[in-house]
C-alpha cells in the first residue's frame, strides 16, 4: 500500500508521488468516493505537454463528469492502461492500481499540499 504521508496533493483533489523527476497522477479517495462509480477515464496522450492547474483529461462516473487537472508542468511518459480497461479501479485502489498517467516533471507547482493540508481542505 502506498504511504499516503508521501504524496504531493492539489486542491482538485489529484495526487502525487514523485521518484525522481517522475511524477505519478492519480485522483484522491476523497475525489473517487465523492465521484461514485468510475465509468469511464480520457487521459493525456504519451508525449502529451500538461501544465500544472490546467485541465488534461476527464473521468466520468454515474454521477457526473469532472475535469482532470495537471499537478505538475511536464510531459506524459506513460498512461495506465489497467485503468483505462477498468476504471473501477480508481475507486477500488486510487492509491495503487487506479494511478491515471505518469508525467516527466519541468517544474513543481508552489500549491501543492502535503497530507495534512489536503486533510484540512477536505474536513477529514
Amino acid at each position: 500500500m502506498t504511504d499516503t504521508s508521501t504524496l504531493r496533493y492539489t486542491p482538485e483533489h489529484e495526487w502525487v508521488a514523485l521518484d525522481g523527476d517522475i511524477a505519478t497522477v492519480g485522483l484522491t479517495r476523497f475525489a473517487a468516493e465523492s465521484l461514485g462509480d468510475v465509468v469511464y477515464l480520457d487521459l493525456p496522450a504519451v508525449g502529451a505537454r500538461v501544465v500544472a492547474g490546467r485541465v488534461c483529461g476527464e473521468v466520468e462516473s454515474t454521477k457526473s463528469v469532472s475535469e482532470i487537472y495537471a499537478p505538475v508542468d511536464g510531459e506524459v511518459t506513460e498512461t495506465n492502461q489497467a485503468v483505462l480497461d477498468a476504471p473501477e479501479l480508481v475507486n477500488s485502489e486510487p492509491y495503487e492500481d487506479g494511478w491515471l498517467f505518469r508525467v516527466r516533471v519541468d517544474a513543481l507547482p508552489d500549491g501543492l499540499l502535503d497530507e495534512a493540508g489536503y486533510q484540512a481542505l477536505v474536513g477529514a
